[in-house]
């Protein structure tokens, strides 16, 4: 008789088949922000960000959450700040998205124009930022470049940053020739890709600005960040052929830029921003503009204050050194951080991110107290 598996026979003689036993369901996705209505968190985690109206919504329907976080910059507290947020249409038809702090009760010193980093929004840690300048009695103003925050285009999309900075260039003469700030000195404002648009600015106007405030300034990217060079010759031939395609190779730059743990998941809370791998061009014209500056150093004729953690891994803190020494202008400062990684506004341990700011405001200080013409 042949041998017969019992277990096999046992079943067979009930007359049943085996049934596996039914799996566990699978747990719930671990929630992104603790606290937030889950249908809401929902709704913006499933969000296509690529243009404006999608980024729109999701920022209208999130400002409150991000205004509630655990961070220095939103928590502090300043009185008789005004704020106004607008969108227009700029030569080019794009529709800018921009907004601007100012003190309400006494006379305003001078007028900031602030130019955000990549991937960013004025609308949440520059915000945040405004509002301490605007404190201090300046009036500070910013807009979202094209294909960032909430103005128009495709998102993180830079086809030509010389364009962009043409659109920055524009949006900032209309609030200078406003009568009512026609005769304040103006400062630019330039935090990490917008230190390269302020510089870019100042070669295109040299005579234009009472100076400038440099904050961990793009004028070369980190080698720990750019691509290798044989990976670079690729890029730059596939830009051509797939120019908006998300395909160039990066690090989490969040875990680069931001020392304290806490405050590098906060950025989580920036929803608009553009986290995803750079764009083709995007990339390749970014890297094309760092090369530009570098080689324009010693172009620099107006004022400035360089501000850079030495610890940055994003931005080189030894081409800030750089600028410093071949700048030609005879009014500049460096201020080197110990320790201090590349997002020093936003995250450092509280006194340091309010040292950076109190220097900032020193220099605005001593800057706009030589250019305000007596009444």
């Amino acid at each position: 008789m042949p041998h017969v598996n019992a277990k096999v026979s046992a079943v067979a003689a009930t007359g049943m088949a085996a049934v596996p036993a039914a799996a566990a369901p699978p747990p719930p996705p671990p929630r992104r922000w603790e606290g937030v209505d889950p249908a809401l968190e929902r709704m913006v985690l499933r969000a296509c960000l690529d243009q404006a109206p999608e980024r729109r919504r999701v920022r209208e329907a999130f400002k409150d959450v991000q205004l509630s976080i655990d961070h220095c910059l939103f928590k502090a507290q300043y009185s008789d700040i005004g704020t106004k947020e607008s969108y227009e249409r700029n030569s080019r038809g794009v529709e800018i998205f921009s907004k601007c702090w100012f003190p309400e009760n006494h006379r305003m010193k001078a007028i900031v124009c602030l130019c955000h980093g990549y991937g960013d929004t004025c609308t949440f840690f520059l915000d945040g930022i405004a509002r301490k300048i605007a404190s201090a009695g300046y009036g500070v103003f910013a807009l979202d470049y094209p294909g960032f925050g909430l103005s128009e285009g495709l998102h993180g999309y830079i086809p030509s940053f010389d364009t962009l900075v043409d659109d920055v260039a524009e949006h900032f003469a209309k609030i200078k020739g406003n009568p009512e700030y026609r005769e304040l000195p103006s400062f630019l404002f330039g935090q990490s890709m917008g230190g390269a648009v302020a510089l870019k600015i100042h070669f295109k106007q040299p005579k234009e600005w009472n100076g400038a405030i440099l904050v961990a300034p793009m004028c070369k990217i980190s080698d720990d960040v750019v691509p290798a060079w044989p990976v670079q010759q690729v890029l730059i031939f596939l830009a051509k052929l797939l120019p908006k395609e998300k395909l160039v190779p990066n690090k989490d730059l969040a875990e680069l830029a931001f020392k304290e743990k806490e405050k590098q998941e906060q950025c989580s809370y920036n929803v608009i921003a553009y986290k995803d791998k750079p764009r083709l061009r995007t990339a390749l014209e970014m890297l094309r503009t760092t090369q530009e500056i570098e080689s324009r150093l010693d172009e620099v004729s107006l004022p400035i204050i360089i501000l850079h953690g030495d610890a940055d891994l994003v931005t080189d803190p030894g081409v800030s050194k750089d600028l410093y020494e071949k700048a030609k202008t005879s009014d500049k400062m460096l201020c080197l951080y110990k320790d201090a990684y590349h997002a020093i506004l936003e995250g450092e341990p509280d006194e340091g991110i309010f040292k950076v700011l109190d220097d900032i405001i020193s220099w605005l200080d001593q800057h706009s107290a030589k250019e305000i013409p007596s009444s």
